[in-house]
């Protein structure tokens, strides 16, 4: 199986919240099938009158189908509710909830085996599928008890914040799992790479949303054809078919156009695999709708604002990659686009900047944020920092003309409004350097 039947079918599974609630009917098929034959085997039965052992069994698998249903719809809800509340980005999170899938895989399972069960009481009732049926069915009960509170808590925009933040911090450590040092410098042959002769131009065949690449096995085919390849858009990137994705540098005479492109997965919409930036982009996201006119709740943007704080502290301690992959020789194989610190920054900061300018709370804090990365990221990441707030300070002055105001806008405060207020900064006439 190539890397990109890999990548497609694990994709696909932890999307889709259907597979295994339907894998478990056969399995539930299967169960009772072979306790009814271990039971005859056995002379295994209750000392019930059958019919009510019909009804009993008859009662759980009509309460089951009820709870498959009624957990469905609730998962239905979920999606619509956090669409139109927070961010349509966010669908993904709520079908990938292992807590989802195994409720309705318990559930489907708990029903089908009930069904099962009660075709085959006839003159006796069976013993362990009856046991199984009814301690199954309060197992179910108490499970769809936690499942209700789980559903329950994602709409919450603070849950939903932290599950994107987690899931952009697991991919921030993936891809960047070096830290940031001061005397970290670029590669001596970039500038070398970029001026060499391009042998080769292979283009798109569908449009769609770069996903990933396989890094390894696009060093590997360089390697093997003695060539370097250049992936020409960046992951998250929308190709129309017919654009640039592959460029060859430096021979590659062997190597085939179905192999590199088996190298990439394109989709209809972007993933945090391999792209931390879409974590920032779905919380900016649920930033802007909140300090939408028609939403006007600030207090969910400063909620985004303290998870946007801790991913770029946490991507500015880290060394970016710089697009670049060496084979077993240290010889550059593999060239890509990578976002840069500036790209995260502009990404955490400006809109929310711009939408929330009329608001004292989200002027607070994103001074508090700016000020304490500007504290705790090394001192190469701080220009860039110090600009913002200064485009920061501008703004402050723009909107509110009250100097009152102002002098509230310029206090950092972590809380946006209510905490403990620090000493008023002035950063008026204060000129910033600013990163190229």
């Amino acid at each position: 199986m190539s890397w990109l039947s890999r990548y497609r079918l694990r994709l696909y599974l932890r999307n889709s919240i259907w597979i295994f609630p339907v894998i478990s009917i056969a399995l539930a098929l299967a169960s009772a099938r072979l306790l009814g034959r271990i039971e005859l085997a056995q002379g295994w039965a209750l000392n019930l009158n059958p019919d009510t052992g019909r009804t009993v069994m008859s009662t759980i698998a009509s309460s089951m189908f009820a709870l498959v249903v009624i957990a469905s719809s609730a998962v239905l809800l979920v999606v619509q509710l956090a669409s139109a509340q927070l961010t349509p980005r966010i669908i993904a999170f709520v079908y990938r909830s292992r807590v989802r899938k195994i409720s309705l895989t318990v559930f489907a399972f708990t029903f089908t085996f009930s069904v099962g069960a009660l075709v085959r009481i006839e003159d006796r009732v069976p013993l362990l599928t009856s046991y199984v049926g009814a301690y199954g069915f309060l197992i179910n009960l108490a499970l769809f008890l936690y499942f209700i509170d789980s559903v329950g808590k994602t709409v919450r925009p603070s849950a939903a914040l932290t599950m994107v933040a987690l899931a952009g911090r697991r991919e921030i450590h993936s891809l960047y799992p070096s830290r940031l040092s001061e005397n970290h410098t670029t590669s001596p042959d970039s500038n070398e790479l970029l001026n060499r002769e391009v042998r080769r131009i292979i283009a798109n065949e569908l449009d769609g949303v770069l996903l990933a690449f396989d890094r390894k096995g696009l060093v590997s085919l360089a390697e093997r054809t003695n060539c370097i390849i250049e992936l020409v858009p960046q992951v998250g990137d929308f190709v129309a078919a017919g654009d640039p994705l592959f460029r060859i540098c430096d021979g590659g005479e062997g190597l085939t156009v179905e192999s590199l492109r088996k190298s990439v997965a394109f989709g209809q919409e972007r993933t945090l695999e391999q792209d931390p930036m879409f974590a920032l982009r779905i919380i900016v996201d649920i930033a802007s709708k909140a300090l939408s006119p028609a939403i006007n709740d600030p207090t969910t943007a400063v909620l985004s604002i303290d998870q946007l704080h801790h991913l770029l502290r946490d991507v500015g301690s880290r060394s970016l990659a710089e697009g670049r992959d060496v084979d077993s020789k240290g010889k550059v194989r593999l060239m890509y686009r990578t976002p840069n610190w500036e790209d995260f920054v502009n990404l955490a900061v400006t809109e929310i900047r711009q939408y929330g300018r009329d608001s004292i709370q989200i002027m607070r804090r994103l001074r508090a944020m700016l000020d304490n990365l500007i504290e705790t990221l090394p001192e190469r990441r701080a220009p860039l920092l110090q600009h913002e707030l200064a485009l920061l300070t501008s703004s402050s002055i723009r909107m509110f003309p009250d100097t009152s105001d102002q002098d509230l806008a310029h206090m950092p405060d972590l809380q946006g409004m209510g905490g403990g207020q620090k000493e008023k900064r002035d950063y008026k006439d204060k000129e910033f350097p600013i990163v190229a």
